[in-house]
């Protein structure tokens, strides 16, 4: 099997659908996306009083960034693997990236600038990763399993506090530590999953792991969801 028929066949690229449909659904890596906006969500439903309207604005906002922005910029700029890089142009990896991106801080930058500046210090730490993690740059000392559950596992959820706060406390700092190894457990099963699955392997071994990936992803988004209604219900 070659390496494009891996990766339409991953397990979070729709079965169903044109292949230029499976194909952009597959670069949004939607497991892990509806992880990072749960985290951010999460941050958000912890804070005292929960202003809607922020809660959805920071989900957009990592939905953009990490969902469409983020994951083009790494099919650009990985060293060895360019996760669906062979699908797209770079041209078009480089679009998708700036309208998202800018999007995203278009957004961002309503409610820093006129409610929650303390907000500025993740979005300006954020955006370096974008590019640090995924272009690999300083020699790749931020493209490692650590930098990468710190970017989109422990800041979400002291974004998500943050926009609707303007502040930090222990609660949120205590989360993100949760959460933030979450994502160093995904981040480090998928590592492997995805080394056998480029080596042809078939095994248990290999079904054990997307098992435990799907695991991770479903329960976080159920979890997340769960806590959103009973905020909603009880306010």
């Amino acid at each position: 099997m070659n390496t494009e028929d891996n990766r339409l066949n991953e397990w979070f690229v729709p079965k169903f659908g044109p292949r230029g449909f499976r194909i952009f659904v597959g670069m949004l890596f939607l497991p892990y996306t509806g992880m990072c906006i749960s985290f951010a969500v999460l941050g958000s439903l912890v804070a005292t009083q929960v202003l809607w309207d922020r809660l959805f604005a920071i989900a957009a906002i990592y939905a953009l960034g990490l969902g469409l922005g983020a994951h083009a910029v790494d099919s650009l700029g990985s060293r060895e693997v360019k996760p669906w890089g062979n699908y797209f142009s770079a041209k078009h990896l480089w679009l998708i990236a700036l309208v998202s991106l800018s999007a995203a801080y278009i957004i961002g930058a309503y409610y820093m600038i006129f409610f929650t500046p303390i907000l500025w210090i993740v979005a300006i730490l954020e955006g370096f990763f974008v590019f640090a993690y995924n272009f690999e740059i300083f020699r790749g000392l931020f493209h490692t399993d650590i930098w990468f559950s710190v970017s989109w596992g422990a800041l979400p959820v002291l974004a998500g506090f943050i926009i609707q706060s303007n502040q930090i406390e222990i609660l949120p700092i205590g989360l993100s530590v949760i959460t933030g190894t979450l994502s160093y457990i995904h981040i480090s099963i998928s590592r492997k999953y995805k080394a056998l699955k480029r080596r042809g392997r078939t095994d248990s071994g290999i079904a054990n792991q997307e098992r435990a990936l799907k695991t991770i992803s479903l329960c976080t988004i159920s979890f997340t969801s769960a806590v959103l209604i009973l905020r909603m219900v009880i306010g």
